[in-house]
């Protein structure tokens, strides 16, 4: 294992479970102080632990990111608590789906939307405050989705819109702030070895049967996989990848 990040202080959005969980132990892995955010504390607290076992440094700390008060707080206690902010991933999102357009309750859309698009630009803009401002500026990758700017499916509407706001955001944001020091980028998985992945009633094993039927590269990607993605993007082997949207889903928008 590489130490890419060692001395470097990382947050993580929707860090208490699936890919947000692996982004912050692969992070840690690598030499980085992680902090693990969300809304739920038990969670974060068991992601933090799980960091400390193998020996490497993190903290737990709750903050809703429809809330631009929230993370602002957020960044304040990392730079607090660890000097500075070098990487930030924007992870943490809900989805629902199921119902087409015509028929879409206000209250999902309003959800989706606070949380998958006005929660990733309260935290671009808490992040990129603290980055532009500190010697050697920062690296924020963003979690989008394949369904979105990439592919589209029935009754997903209110994701599709929210994840394809992210993927534009977050190049138009790449654009604005790189003059700051400050590299954006995207992730975008496809389904992955979470539990988001899986449809209502089904098992891990159904989904790997439904699996080799209808994804290209036929499985699932591993959350590993997903954050080796995230970890190439914030690191400096990609020194010059400004306003990208990496698509890690095993051919499905191909």
């Amino acid at each position: 294992m590489t130490a890419r990040f060692t001395g470097k202080t990382v947050l993580v959005t929707g860090a208490g479970s699936g890919i947000g969980r692996a982004v912050a132990l692969a992070f840690a892995a690598e030499g980085a102080s992680v902090v693990a955010a969300g809304r739920t504390a038990a969670p974060l607290d068991e992601t933090a632990a799980l960091i400390e076992e193998k020996g490497g440094t993190a903290a737990a700390i709750t903050a809703d990111v429809s809330r631009a008060q929230d993370v602002r707080a957020l960044v304040r206690r990392t730079v607090e608590q660890f000097g500075g902010l070098d990487v930030a991933v924007n992870n943490a999102g809900v989805f629902r789906g199921g119902t087409a357009v015509a028929d879409l309750p206000e209250e999902d859309w309003r959800t989706l939307l606070d949380i998958n698009v006005t929660g990733v630009l309260f935290s671009l803009q808490a992040e990129i405050a603290q980055m532009r401002v500190q010697p050697g500026g920062g690296a924020i990758v963003n979690i989008a989705s394949n369904l979105g700017a990439h592919r589209r499916a029935k009754g997903l509407a209110a994701y599709i819109a929210s994840k394809a706001a992210v993927s534009a955001l977050t190049r138009a944001a790449a654009l604005d702030h790189i003059g700051d020091g400050v590299r954006i980028n995207a992730v975008s998985p496809g389904p992955s070895d979470t539990a988001m992945s899986l449809r209502p009633g089904e098992t891990g094993a159904d989904r790997a049967d439904r699996m080799k039927e209808v994804a290209p590269l036929g499985r699932v990607s591993s959350t590993a996989e997903i954050a080796a993605a995230v970890l190439y993007l914030a690191s400096p082997d990609a020194a010059s990848v400004v306003g990208t949207d990496l698509v890690v889903d095993g051919g499905a928008a191909a």
